[in-house]
């Protein structure tokens, strides 16, 4: 099993975007068994993806009230699980806090890995007792982008946050307009990273309630999000380096 968050310090990247189309991809291109377990109070992969169903609340996982396995329901795609997402975890910083287990999170991955090849996280963002939590738990984080100056700047917060030789960060260009020169010019200078494009058909995943791959996977944005996903694939598939210790 591998956990891969999807996180950014800015919020109005693309998150729950990557988030939602990824988990398709892993689940349908891939045919892995894939939960998307949804951390943000907002909920809107949870929304995405047909909504929470039952009573029980989200936050209560994180206090022994309840198995994970729980809270897990199949959604409209096949081998795609969701853990949903609902108010309660605006709370969740401050009970990760009063708590005081730092890998509170990453125990209760292990709890399900039997279950799934793939695990994606869609993360609240800034650097809060959550990201902390997301941050020891995953095997790889992906950090949407937006070419411009603020959301560079983010993406350079959490490298240094994190430090060498800690999860290994994935950059990805989101929300591309190539016409725009600020744009073409962020391109130039990141060669290497994925590119998700500006596309209406990304917009149309709201009111469709589904991933762009399961409707429009012909396009240019549903190809974008199978690059990505192959790309990420191949990033698991290569061994971790680990920090040296000096003796």
């Amino acid at each position: 099993m591998a956990a891969i968050a999807i996180y950014s310090l800015k919020g109005g990247v693309g998150k729950t975007t990557l988030a939602v189309n990824l988990a398709w991809c892993a689940a349908t291109l891939s045919a892995r068994r894939t939960l998307l377990w949804d951390l943000d109070p907002q909920a809107a992969s949870t929304f995405l993806l047909g909504g929470a169903k039952g009573k029980v609340q989200a936050q209560s996982v994180f206090t022994r009230d309840v198995e994970p396995a729980r809270l897990v329901h199949a959604t409209g795609v096949d081998r795609l699980d969701l853990i949903g997402a609902d108010a309660s975890l605006r709370g969740l910083d401050l009970l990760f806090h009063e708590l005081d287990k730092k890998k509170r999170l990453a125990k209760l991955l292990g709890q399900l890995d039997k279950a799934y090849d793939r695990m994606l996280l869609d993360c609240p963002p800034g650097l809060t007792e959550t990201s902390e939590q997301v941050m020891r738990a995953a095997d790889l984080i992906v950090v949407p982008v937006i070419p411009s100056p603020l959301s560079e700047r983010a993406l350079a917060e959490v490298e240094a946050h994190l430090g060498k030789g800690k999860v290994p960060l994935m950059p990805v260009h989101s929300m591309v307009d190539r016409r725009r020169k600020l744009h073409a010019e962020a391109l130039e200078k990141h060669p290497n990273w994925p590119v998700i494009p500006m596309a209406s058909v990304v917009e149309t995943m709201a009111a469709r309630r589904a991933p762009v791959g399961a409707f429009a996977g012909r396009t240019a944005g549903g190809k974008a999000f199978a690059d990505l996903w192959q790309a990420i694939e191949k990033r698991l598939a290569k061994p971790r380096k680990t920090a040296s210790k000096k003796t």
